[in-house]
């Protein structure tokens, strides 16, 4: 069985502080509004590890990693 992840930002939590995007770029960016999104519906399977270090690094806990 093949484990699909997905992050969410919850927008109203994050604080624009670019963290998650300078540790994987490859899920995360930063919106018009100046907060972090994901740029991928499910997270590839080479980018999980910097996915989650990217949501740990959060200061704010505005990332969630559902599985």
């Amino acid at each position: 069985m093949v484990l699909i992840m997905k992050a969410v930002v919850d927008q109203d939590t994050c604080i624009g502080c670019e963290l998650c995007v300078n540790v994987c770029p490859e899920v995360y960016q930063m919106n018009d509004d100046g907060k972090s999104e994901t740029i991928v519906d499910e997270i590839p399977s080479n980018a999980e590890e910097g996915a989650k270090e990217g949501r740990d690094s959060c200061p704010v806990n505005a990332i969630d990693i559902k599985e």
